[in-house]
């Protein structure tokens, strides 16, 4: 599994020009499902991005992380994570799981997440989206395993 997660002042999630998902201060997160990836890895996934200290502590240095200043958390699923470029122009995603697998990946990641006691919403699986927001930093940390 892949994550990409930026550090934001706001992030939102449309389909269709409606607002689906907002959230305020915090990370915006990208999830990418592989097809060989493993259930066990989702719960170290979700406490590495929990924990992940990339928030500004008083003194303005990335010290802190959401658990300790309550931020939200946006997930949106993100195939193409696993778009391999080597050959040719076109990406290839024979690596991306399933979308079955992928959906099922994706919202126990989420569920992780929230067992930490953090507010987390999430964009809708498979859906055409636009996702708009407010870099902070910027920051942009990717975490695989």
């Amino acid at each position: 599994m892949k994550v990409v997660v930026q550090r934001v002042s706001q992030a939102q999630v449309k389909v269709k020009n409606k607002v689906v998902s907002q959230i305020g201060p915090g990370f915006l997160v990208f999830l990418g499902v592989a097809e060989d990836d493993a259930e066990k890895k989702i719960h170290w996934l979700a406490r590495k991005t929990a924990q992940l200290r990339i928030l500004r502590d008083k003194q303005g240095k990335m010290n802190q992380s959401l658990l300790e200043v309550g931020g939200e958390v946006l997930v949106v699923s993100q195939f193409t994570l696993y778009g391999d470029c080597k050959k040719g122009n076109r990406p290839s995603f024979v690596q991306a799981a399933k979308p079955k697998k992928a959906e099922r990946f994706y919202h126990l990641f989420i569920e992780n997440l929230k067992s930490f006691g953090l507010i987390v919403k999430s964009g809708i699986f498979r859906a055409m989206m636009e996702v708009e927001l407010i870099n902070d930093g910027p920051v942009t940390i990717i975490i695989s395993n």
